[in-house]
């Protein structure tokens, strides 16, 4: 425990990043050696506040963070792992600018798996959530990790499917690892942490902060082999984490949507740019060289309701239901009836100005 504090006493020393520690620690070893050496040794890798910050005696406010780390990691599936550690995912050394350490929760070992990160919009449509979730499962049941962002939308989606395969799912957060954000996610956080893992590099009581979020993407893509996103809009959080993908050297995967839609701007933009246009899991599998698994098959609409007449007339891009009353020849109330039905049964939904769209639940 002596070697973890240390370790948050180094990282939690204001004015001393993720840079300042690596080269604290390629220079003098440990950080139990770093706090070792004196002011003028320091001076040779840091500035002139760097040094004397690191010099200086713990303030009480890192004194308390030390002991309520202490605390937390003596708790059962809590856990440090740091740039020493064995445990430490080797994917993440080869981003340039790995964190110092990790606040891990959950099965850490899953650290090291094979893994896919799939991110998308915030504020995705319900095709959106379908396509999250089924992806994912998917992968997971293929033995991929599914990792993410713990975010409203696709991220959790995606978090629910992985639960359902042998992979699990993998959530890098952008608080401490002991604040649930947003809160509503309480119930599939505390699934992720008994049957998956949560990751945070921030220091425990981190609130939720605007900064933090863009900066934890570059851990998401750098713990997967590639990036899938799902409905991004042109200026989403989510082409932050393709473009960090990108610049890892991992590959970018993207589903197209329709042309008239805002949140397959993103999406289509990547395409542009070169990721994999995506419309089946095979895809993904294909390019990653793992297309020899024996993925499952996702479920499919029933043929009874494929068979259904109004729903061979409305098309994957929204439509009116005053266009359907005409195309059909049915009265409003028959109409309205029947759209219902569909949506009851899942094969349609209302997106906005009261227009219907055509759900695809197979992939």
């Amino acid at each position: 425990m002596q070697e973890i504090s240390h370790w948050i006493r180094l990282t939690s020393t204001p004015g001393i990043g993720c840079g300042a520690a690596r080269k604290l620690l390629l220079a003098f070893g440990l950080p139990e050696q770093i706090f070792a050496v004196g002011f003028h040794q320091l001076r040779t890798v840091l500035s002139e506040r760097q040094a004397k910050a690191l010099c200086a005696p713990p303030d009480p406010t890192t004194l308390n963070l030390i002991e309520r780390t202490l605390l937390w990691c003596s708790t059962a599936h809590n856990h440090i792992v740091t740039l020493a550690d064995s445990r430490y995912p080797a994917s993440l050394l080869e981003i340039p600018d790995p964190p110092a350490l990790l606040y891990v929760k959950g099965q850490v070992a899953l650290l090291k798996a094979k893994s896919i990160a799939i991110v998308g919009s915030r504020n995705a449509t319900r095709q959106g959530i379908l396509n999250a979730s089924q992806f994912a499962s998917s992968l997971s049941q293929s033995g991929l990790t599914i990792t993410s962002g713990l975010a409203s939308g696709v991220d959790a989606a995606a978090h629910q499917g992985g639960l359902t395969g042998s992979g699990s799912t993998i959530a890098v957060i952008g608080t401490g690892a002991d604040i649930i954000y947003p809160a509503r996610h309480r119930d599939l956080a505390h699934q992720i942490a008994e049957n998956g893992c949560i990751v945070s590099e921030y220091p425990l009581g981190t609130p939720a902060i605007s900064s933090n979020f863009p900066r934890r993407n570059r851990l998401i893509s750098g713990l997967s082999c590639g990036v899938l996103v799902i409905e991004a809009a042109a200026q989403s959080g989510s082409l932050i984490t393709a473009q960090s993908a990108a610049e890892q050297g991992r590959e970018v995967f993207a589903i197209p949507g329709s042309i008239h839609s805002p949140l397959s701007k993103g999406c289509h933009s990547l395409i542009k740019q070169g990721a994999k246009l995506v419309e089946n899991v095979q895809d993904i599998l294909q390019e990653l060289r793992l297309d020899n698994i024996n993925y499952p098959v996702n479920a499919t609409i029933a043929p009874e309701t494929a068979r259904h007449p109004l729903l061979q007339e409305i098309g994957y891009d929204p439509i009116h239901p005053d266009a359907l009353e005409q195309r059909c020849q049915l009265s409003s109330s028959e109409l309205h009836e029947q759209l219902l039905l569909l949506e009851m049964e899942g094969c349609v939904e209302i997106v906005a100005g009261g227009l219907y769209r055509r759900l695809n639940i197979a992939q």
